[in-house]
């Protein structure tokens, strides 16, 4: 298979085309100038606080968003496997500057369009600015629950704001974890064995019971009390 033929059936799966055709994303992509560039592992593709002049999507590989504290200490953000967006809610707005670096985790592929460009290709099709729109929605009410579950300051308030959504994901009170302990360690910012004990204390309260990754929810109110803590 031809490699553009590749782009065009990966970029199928991306967001912003959501909706189209092999031959629509081709059709639409030939129509306008990008450019498409290769970086190997652990090159820098952009650094933090570099202004957003192009939309980049991420044809091939996986690439981390990272940033360093005061101390000097790198924190990984998280993981944007292809075919996905790079900061699409940067690339408009007064502060348009990346907000980590962007470092590839794999031998990536990126395409880039321009700002000029992409705002063409929404102004002439429709899907594509209502996917884009959709897209950077869906990520402001992630960052805006992100934010809400970081307020719980316990690890108890923590697992109970998860447990609970899972619960109304699920629409059961029995269900199986998604997440290992290592990952959901990951998420909350504590130790595993911090993680471990917290769950085992739910347990013992009465409030869950968890036997692996199977956990039921005895006491629901008990683990919303949680949230106020």
């Amino acid at each position: 298979m031809p490699k553009n033929i590749t782009m065009y059936k990966n970029l199928e799966n991306c967001i912003l085309f959501k909706g189209l055709s092999t031959d629509q994303i081709s059709n639409l992509l030939n129509s306008i100038p990008y450019t498409e560039k290769n970086y190997d592992k652990e090159q820098l593709i952009a650094q933090s606080d570099d202004e957003v002049r192009n939309l980049l999507l991420i044809v091939e590989g996986v690439v981390r968003g990272e940033m360093t504290d005061f101390t000097g200490k790198t924190i990984k953000i998280e993981d944007i496997e292809s075919p996905r967006m790079l900061a699409p809610a940067f690339l408009f707005g007064m502060n348009n500057r990346y907000p980590v670096d962007i470092v590839a985790n794999t031998r990536v592929t990126i395409l880039s369009i321009s700002k000029q460009t992409f705002l063409y290709l929404l102004q002439t099709n429709q899907l594509v600015l209502i996917n884009y729109l959709n897209s950077i929605s869906s990520r402001a009410q992630f960052l805006s629950n992100k934010i809400k579950f970081l307020s719980f300051q316990t690890i108890k308030g923590k697992i109970a704001h998860f447990l609970l959504q899972l619960m109304q994901k699920t629409g059961k009170e029995e269900f199986i974890m998604p997440k290992s302990q290592n990952e959901l360690a990951e998420m909350f910012g504590v130790t595993r064995p911090s993680l471990g004990r917290a769950i085992r204390e739910l347990d013992v309260d009465g409030l869950i019971k968890a036997e692996g990754k199977n956990i039921k929810i005895l006491n629901k109110n008990g683990l919303s009390m949680l949230l106020r803590n």
